[in-house]
């Protein structure tokens, strides 16, 4: 392969990834196009009107985005493009539909848009999982002879533009009117093949808005940059070559106490790894003069499962909320006036929690993994309801009786509480552990079985005797866990002190530091590049 094939052409071993060179190397490139693209429309601002110059920006970004995708997933930019210029087209059906008072056609076109847009998802991504399912039922042997690669990303983008249309039928945002500039919107290169998913109300509106990046912007873009790269290569890299994925490759090798400090380190793993993706996504956007939502706050500092998915993968959370749980009734009963709210609410969140598994993967292993992050959702919710019940308004009147040991106590509780859920919840992801990284044509009997074997070590194969010579062999891995999770529990304050403070060093300060934080990153560098966890959803 020549020079020119190695740039242009699409090579599946090789996925442009925000962790090569390659990428930040196109990054430069397409950046100084940016500026000059941005000095020239300034220059020209006397002769040019903005809404032209906006216009070139987003077409600019939108085919550097386009590029982009196609070094990461090949041809698969074929459906991208599709399902662009359905939902584009479908919106404005709708959009019209409703300026005539047309209600049925209305619901027609946005029917189709959804149905187009989970069908293709369903296709690459249910497809051998739908086949189980139905041999399972009907005691069939119905294969699929053809292997189905599912593409980069395509939860995401489904997702975002099911929105864009949903968002359009409801009212709440007029349809795009240039095809191009929607393009732009779904195909946002930082955040389009692992989030955050991107409400179109949000975004939309910053197609036409003039660059700007202030002095301080420039800083915190460059902090939360250099911050993912960190997470991403220090911390999850380094936790999952050197113990996790040699834990879950085969278990039965391991302990018990092993066995669960591997899914204790996959806990801070997925999180560097995902947030560590959502940091440079924010940074590289914030470069453009774009914004990107939150999608994490410091989520293991949660005191139960269902402030955990407040702080989780936020724009997931939140498109869940907006378009599963709330049409699903949302608290609203569904059986009736004399039903309770709180029975709907329990239902509709299972129901929602489910979905949510499935979203993430096509193997019972995570749907069991949202059913249980759903039972933890009700408990919660019924025992709120039972302590309201049982201690009425006993909490405030102590706290006005006494103060100091109330809050000594609400510490302990809060502390408690916090480790209980992290617990749960790490408890969970040994299903979405097991289920990830898997032959989808195999992923339903492979999950289970590393799953059954890893509950049978845990609570069957403990042996307390190795867990001195584990700590020392492995001190670098334990180490590194503790060192992560001390920093995740930070105060918010301290974090946020912290990063404004590098943002208002001068210029060649920062420089020096993001050189010797690049420097201590190829220290960590495997190998083998690990590409990141939710590039599979």
């Amino acid at each position: 392969m020549n020079i020119w094939e190695h740039i242009f052409a699409f090579d599946s071993r090789h996925p442009l990834l925000f962790t090569q060179n390659y990428f930040w190397i196109f990054f430069a490139l397409v950046y100084i196009g940016y500026a000059c693209l941005m000095e020239i429309g300034r220059k020209r601002e006397g002769r040019e009107s903005t809404p032209l110059r906006l216009h070139l920006r987003n077409i600019y970004l939108m085919l550097v985005s386009w590029f982009f995708y196609y070094k990461t997933s090949g041809a698969f930019l074929l459906i991208l493009l599709f399902v662009t210029m359905s939902d584009w087209s479908f919106a404005w059906l709708i959009h019209r539909a409703h300026q005539k008072g047309r209600q049925a056609m209305k619901n027609l076109w946005l029917t189709m848009s959804v149905l187009i847009d989970l069908g293709i998802l369903a296709y690459f991504k249910y497809a051998y999982f739908g086949v189980d399912v139905f041999n399972t039922l009907f005691s069939t042997h119905v294969t699929i002879t053809e292997k189905i690669i599912l593409p980069v990303g395509i939860s995401f983008y489904t997702f975002q533009i099911i929105s864009y249309t949903t968002d359009v039928y409801r009212g709440l945002i007029a349809p795009v009117k240039s095809p191009l500039d929607f393009g732009f919107f779904v195909s946002f290169f930082p955040q389009l093949v692992a989030g955050p998913i991107v409400r179109a109300k949000e975004f939309i509106p910053q197609l036409y808005k003039p660059f700007f990046l202030s002095r301080r912007q420039f800083g915190i873009a460059v902090f939360w940059i250099v911050n993912g790269l960190l997470k991403k290569i220090i911390l999850s890299d380094y936790l999952a070559v050197n113990f996790i994925d040699r834990v879950f490759e085969n278990p039965l090798l391991f302990s018990g106490f092993e066995n669960v400090f591997a899914v204790f380190a996959y806990s801070l793993q997925v999180y560097a790894d995902f947030s560590g993706y959502t940091d440079i996504a924010i940074g590289l956007a914030l470069l453009m003069g774009f914004y990107l939502p939150k999608n994490f706050d410091s989520p293991y500092k949660s005191r139960n499962p269902q402030e955990f998915w407040r702080r989780w993968h936020m724009s997931l959370s939140r498109w869940l909320k907006s378009y599963v749980y709330i049409p699903l009734g949302g608290n609203r009963t569904l059986f009736g006036r004399k039903s309770s709210k709180l029975l709907a609410s329990n239902v509709n969140s299972f129901a929602t929690m489910l979905i949510g598994g499935l979203w993430h993967g096509a193997s019972w292993n995570f749907v069991i993994w949202g059913g249980l992050n759903g039972l933890g959702m009700i408990f919660v919710k019924c025992w709120h309801a039972l302590k309201v019940k049982i201690l009425g308004t006993l909490p405030q009147r102590m706290a006005v009786t006494l103060p100091h040991l109330t809050k000594a106590v609400c510490r302990i509780d809060n502390v408690i509480s916090i480790l209980l859920t992290f617990t749960f919840i790490t408890f969970t992801r040994l299903f979405f552990r097991s289920g990830s990284n898997l032959d989808p044509a195999s992923a339903n009997q492979q999950a289970w079985e590393t799953a059954k074997n890893m509950m049978g070590q845990i609570f069957g194969a403990w042996n307390n005797q190795i867990i001195l010579p584990f700590l020392l062999e492995y001190r670098k891995v334990f180490i590194l866990f503790v060192i992560g999770m001390t920093i995740h529990w930070f105060p918010a304050k301290f974090k946020q002190w912290y990063r404004l403070a590098f943002a208002a060093l001068p210029v060649w300060v920062m420089a020096l530091l993001v050189v010797m934080a690049v420097i201590a990153v190829y220290q960590f560098v495997s190998a083998d590049m690990q590409p990141f966890i939710y590039f599979q959803f």
